[in-house]
């Protein structure tokens, strides 16, 4: 990569070969240096195919996510590399499915970083292209180098060492100990005589928790998340300490909006990459006060309107400082929706008619569509023509598709399952991906064009779906395809690697 050239060559040859690696890459692609394109990223959490309006929801409304969607291309295909948050988190940061190696499922909040420092990622991609990075929101990739650490001291490795310039992060999800902001590696409003202590296996401190003091809850939990309160919600984990720098669940959507707007004007003179990994609408749902109620389908609706309303004032803020032109946005959900996921905040009882998965089987944690199937919007007013595209696109192949815009060439032992589907991107290609590894919740499906294959295990029978026809996998092809059965069960395991 071009870090590396730089590092072995001379103060004066390491700029000269980026300004020429630049030069290269924005004349290739019809850019002069100063107009290549900002990059934003924005991560949704646990946003089901079916809860925006621009891709048929008629229970709740998303003005400003279906205006990224009317001005740029909506994917119908579009996937994350598994159904749960850690594993598509690291997949698109790293352009390696996440089940080859053991430890990439979702991670408690005390995990080491499991995102390697010495290989290329998604932030890193864009440094070596002469991008600021910047990461705003939710982490949950690890941090540090151990299972224990010191909360007080500065934590690395971290975002900063994979490649970002920038991080503004909590680090695990919203229902995990520790509840604070991390800036750079360091806790935002440590006060050193009530140090921060946490502990995933017995209780630190005198601070109640949701099992033994549920009287104090305003939120009550449904399965677990019954350790230590914070802002009257049970969690998972045990803290101590940190009093002041503990956050509220209602200020987390207006905190990251400030600093990724912060970011954009830091920056909006040179090009940049910004991950925007909002937390909305993972439990617990607590959104701003201004959103509750305004729904009618709970605090989840409430989330998604929460959602929706950052999406329009990022978008403002890009306007404002006239970049939206020629920005490529790019919107998109880890995983597939859940309704209970640990507490009782009426999401279940106050769905209704709504249906968070759409027309697709599944949910979050399962191999169905609606696991790894999301909404995928990508948009470059400058470039890109609105429209909608029944692609196969996943987040995983980001990685090589910029690497490609940027004509970076890629180690063969680094972003090994990542594929160049740039065009498709573009909308200038119908050339997606023909066969796709779906990870649910450690098992795996294998999509070949329109065909899926989900393997029996146990006395679970083999289920075989063609999506062209069945987009909701419900008439089993298995046994009336056996040769198809058969042929993608020998391409699962020449993709996995177990033949």
């Amino acid at each position: 990569m071009l870090d590396r050239f730089k590092n072995a060559a001379s103060p004066l040859i390491g700029p000269c070969l980026l300004a020429l690696f630049t030069l290269s890459t924005c004349y290739t692609y019809g850019q002069t240096p100063e107009k290549l394109p900002n990059v934003i990223m924005i991560y949704v959490d646990d946003l089901g195919y079916g809860d925006l309006s621009c891709y048929g929801a008629t229970k709740i409304k998303t003005p400003n996510i279906d205006a990224l969607a009317q001005n740029g291309l909506r994917f119908s295909r579009g996937h994350a590399s598994s159904a749960t948050c850690t594993p598509s988190r690291f997949a698109l940061m790293t352009g390696v499915y996440p089940w080859r190696e053991k430890g990439h499922n979702i991670l408690p909040g005390d995990a080491a970083l499991i995102v390697p420092t010495d290989k290329i990622t998604l932030p890193r991609l864009f440094k070596n292209a002469g991008y600021h990075t910047g990461i705003v929101g939710k982490w949950h990739l690890g941090l540090g180098e151990k299972l224990t650490k010191d909360w007080n001291a500065e934590i690395k490795p971290g975002p900063n060492e994979v490649g970002f310039d920038y991080s503004f992060i909590f680090p695990a999800t919203a229902d995990r100990v520790p509840t604070v902001f991390m800036e750079n590696s360091k806790i935002i409003g440590l006060s050193a005589d009530d140090p921060i202590e946490v502990n995933y296996k017995t209780k630190v401190g005198t601070d109640p928790t949701g099992k033994e003091n549920p009287e104090l809850l305003k939120l009550n939990s449904s399965v677990g998340h019954n350790h230590t309160i914070v802002n009257g919600i049970g969690r998972i984990g045990y803290m101590s300490g940190g009093k002041l720098a503990r956050w509220t669940d209602e200020e987390l959507a207006g905190t990251f909006l400030s600093k990724a707007q912060r970011f954009l004007s830091d920056n909006r003179k040179s090009p940049f990459f910004l991950y925007y990994a909002v937390h909305q609408i993972h439990v617990p749902r607590m959104p701003a006060t201004m959103f509750k109620g305004q729904s009618a389908l709970g605090y989840r609706g409430d989330a998604i309107l929460e959602l929706d309303w950052v999406v329009g004032e990022l978008t403002n803020k890009l306007k404002e400082l006239n970049l939206l032109e020629n920005t490529i946005i790019i919107f998109t959900s880890d995983n597939g929706p859940v309704l209970d996921d640990g507490y009782a905040d009426g999401a279940v009882a106050l769905t209704g008619d709504h249906k968070p998965a759409g027309p697709l089987r599944g949910w979050k944690t399962e191999r169905y569509e609606g696991g790894t199937r999301v909404p995928f919007i990508v948009t470059w007013p400058a470039r890109i023509k609105p429209g909608t595209s029944d692609v196969l696109v996943c987040q995983i192949d980001l990685l090589a598709s910029f690497a490609k815009f940027f004509h970076q060439d890629l180690d063969h032992s680094e972003a090994s399952d990542s594929q160049n589907i740039l065009g498709s991107l573009l909308g200038e290609s119908k050339n997606g991906r023909t066969v796709l590894v779906e990870e649910g919740y450690g098992d795996l499906a294998i999509v070949a064009d329109d065909w899926k294959l989900i393997p029996g295990e146990g006395k679970k029978k083999t289920e075989l779906y063609n999506l062209k026809n069945d987009i909701g996998e419900k008439n089993n092809l298995a046994d009336s395809n056996p040769e198809k059965v058969k042929e993608l069960t020998a391409l699962l395991e020449r993709e996995t690697g177990k033949k």
